[in-house]
């Protein structure tokens, strides 16, 4: 049963110091309840030490804290850790610790299931239910964080918005979310090594310009034929590769920096040449890299990994219109926490 007391994490300080004057207390407990909340990340008003028992037991009866409890955790024979994370209100999303020789990332969720179509991904088969809250997406780094020190003896370093759900279609919670993560008062995380990633919604990638967004941004485009793209990405009869071209345009007059697409190669749907040129064709006019994706099944078979020749060529027109390209392989796909496989089989 979800409580009726109001979630403490959704009022802002200074909420929050008008709140302590209303009970005849100093402004400055609400900078104090502040700090432990988001700085200390607490679940627990017990654990605000320095604020006296009665204080406390007023927050109490006032307030909840609705943080996220991680219900069961996965490791991977590469290291990978997927939490499976169960919120307040009894929904379950996925987020993933991704660990290298040289950083470890979390990739966080923004949705419980997902607003759009994509037919290569598990998560898109769940729809959306709900869109989190900054606090709950806030609440998953602050697990793998503590998981990266625990597993891998080292701080969470980076942070991608490549979880369940389109980040785009809970936009105003994914801001705030990492404004709490990258502020003074907050996980103090540079912006430039968070990653937003969405399917493509045009609108919205121009309102992030607008906003003057610092984190990074990357886009999941896998075919720059619209009629590919369509059979792939259903949605994108909505949004076309037009809009999201002149997008990509007004984010890179807007903020100078690069878009990075990810793009996985399908037999028989986007292995050919005219798929290769049409790609590069759609690189040209605005600075990018590429981001070669490993394909993960999802257990229906209607979409295979590209042969490696596709792939090599691929890389070799990319890299001789010096567009750069990487390969990304594939992590965690033992415990079905690779790219496209989030879907709760918890």
């Amino acid at each position: 049963m979800v409580s009726e007391k109001k979630d403490i994490r959704a009022l802002s300080k200074e909420e929050l110091r008008e709140f302590f004057v209303s009970i005849g207390d100093k402004a400055f407990r609400g900078n104090q309840v502040y700090e432990w909340l988001w700085n200390k990340g607490i679940h627990n008003f017990e654990d605000m030490t320095n604020i006296s028992k009665e204080t406390r037991s007023h927050l109490e009866q006032n307030f909840v804290i609705n943080h996220i409890e991680v219900d069961s955790l996965q490791k991977s024979n590469d290291g990978t850790i997927k939490n499976a994370v169960k919120l307040h209100d009894g929904f379950v999303v996925e987020s993933v610790l991704i660990p290298t020789k040289s950083r470890t990332t979390a990739c966080v969720s923004s949705q419980v299931g997902c607003s759009l179509d994509c037919k290569f991904c598990a998560t898109s088969r769940l729809k959306r239910m709900r869109n989190l809250n900054p606090d709950e997406i806030f609440d998953q780094v602050v697990a793998i964080h503590k998981e990266s020190l625990l597993y891998h003896d080292k701080p969470l370093s980076n942070i991608v918005y490549m979880g369940m759900g389109e980040p785009l279609m809970n936009y105003k919670n994914v801001l705030e979310s990492i404004k709490m993560i990258t502020s003074e008062e907050g996980l103090r995380m540079s912006p430039k090594r968070i990653t937003l990633s969405t399917s493509g919604v045009p609108k919205m990638i121009k309102k992030l310009a607008d906003d003057e967004v610092k984190f990074n941004l990357a886009v999941s485009l896998h075919s720059a034929i619209q009629e590919t793209r369509e059979q792939i990405m259903p949605f994108a009869k909505s949004f076309t590769l037009e809009d999201l071209h002149e997008s990509i345009e007004y984010w890179y007059a807007k903020t100078k920096r690069r878009v990075t697409y990810e793009y996985i190669v399908w037999k028989d749907i986007n292995d050919t040449e005219k798929d290769v040129d049409a790609l590069v064709q759609f690189c040209k006019s605005v600075p990018c890299k590429i981001n070669l994706i490993e394909y993960n099944p999802i257990d229906d078979g209607e979409f295979q990994q590209a042969d490696n020749l596709a792939l090599d060529l691929y890389i070799e027109k990319l890299e001789k219109n010096r567009i750069p390209v990487t390969v990304r392989r594939s992590r965690g796909k033992d415990i079905d926490a690779a790219c496209g496989q989030l879907a709760n089989k918890s």
